[in-house]
């Protein structure tokens, strides 16, 4: 993996109280940046230093199945470094749940698991990471 420039994105942790989850968040200092009720929220801390953490609305049956709904988001620099990093570990033998592909909110991302079964994400959102244009605030970036 030498030369590989990825940062950590986001976190995204399920919720089965979307209301609860967002007020708990912004009381403990975190500020919402993107919305879509009663489904998903994502906030970065009042620093703006740039990872996120989001919310995404699970049912209860999801959360009783031992699904955690978790997913861990690494970003990259541009879709050919995301491309070359996904070949770089399919050829190590790391098996992928989904190729890179654009999806409707603007991002690219290839999906896989770790060994414990958690989701990862391999993504390149360029600047809709932070101000996609539904952004809260109505920043562009």
């Amino acid at each position: 993996m030498k030369g590989l420039s990825m940062i950590l994105n986001q976190i995204t942790i399920p919720c089965l109280d979307y209301s609860a989850s967002v007020a708990f968040y912004e009381a403990l200092g975190m500020v919402r940046i993107v919305e879509a009720q009663p489904r998903y929220a994502r906030f970065e801390s009042a620093d703006g230093s740039g990872a996120t953490l989001s919310l995404h609305t699970v049912s209860a049956t999801v959360s009783a199945s031992g699904g955690s709904g978790t997913v861990i988001y690494f970003d990259h620099p541009s879709a050919d470094a995301l491309k070359a990093h996904v070949e770089e570990l399919k050829a190590q033998g790391l098996v992928f749940d989904s190729e890179p592909t654009d999806e409707s909110w603007g991002w690219r991302e290839a999906r896989l698991r770790d060994p414990a079964g958690n989701e990862v994400c391999l993504m390149f959102a360029g600047t809709a990471r932070r101000f996609p244009d539904w952004r809260v605030d109505g920043r562009t970036g």
